[in-house]
């Protein structure tokens, strides 16, 4: 965003906003036509800030993924590794919930012709990559576990209970079974 002019730069906080709150009423399949009608711009100005929809998803999404991965590095501190791999894993699992379409943009990376070092779904996986390398190390969970697992896992968990009367309580019984699995002597 810099070298851009001043009324680009305007354009540009202005369609994110539109996004945000298209993306939260919506979820991920919320309508590019829509965000560029509402911004007031055409929906070629959308696409000129936003190439993809995974971009704009990604943009949408960065404040908080950007939260979620300095808590991993402050769980990284913790005694015990396991439990801070797991209380970060929940506190994805809610704000997946609570933000729909983060779970979309997390399930995306296996398109890698759109993934990017500073993508969603790069970011997250990085910091969880942290906690869980300190929890096989220290023998707290399985070595076998990947942190694609941990995410694949936390998005299936998402998208499968979104549409439940009470979601949390439905993903939270659902993270508890699976968070059983991890256990280093599970099989």
């Amino acid at each position: 965003m810099t070298g851009q002019r001043s009324d680009a730069r305007r354009n540009y906080a202005h369609i994110l906003a539109v996004a945000e709150a298209e993306v939260a009423a919506q979820g991920a399949q919320a309508s590019l036509e829509r965000i560029a009608r509402v911004a007031g711009v055409g929906s070629a100005t959308v696409r000129r800030h936003f190439p993809t929809r995974k971009a704009l998803l990604d943009a949408v999404f960065k404040q908080r993924v950007h939260v979620l991965c300095e808590r991993a590095r402050t769980l990284q501190d913790e005694h015990d590794s396991r439990t801070a791999l797991v209380e970060w894993l929940r506190e994805l699992l809610a704000y997946s919930l609570a933000a729909r379409g983060l779970a979309d943009v997390l399930s995306y990376e296996p398109l890698q012709d759109e993934v990017t070092q500073d993508s969603c779904g790069a970011v997250i996986g990085a910091a969880g990559a942290s906690l869980l390398s300190r929890a096989v190390d220290d023998r707290a969970v399985r070595a076998d576990i990947t942190v694609d697992d941990l995410l694949t896992l936390i998005v299936g968990i998402a998208l499968a209970t979104e549409n439940y009367t009470d979601p949390k309580a439905q993903a939270e019984r659902a993270f508890r079974i699976a968070v059983a699995g991890l256990d280093a002597t599970g099989a």
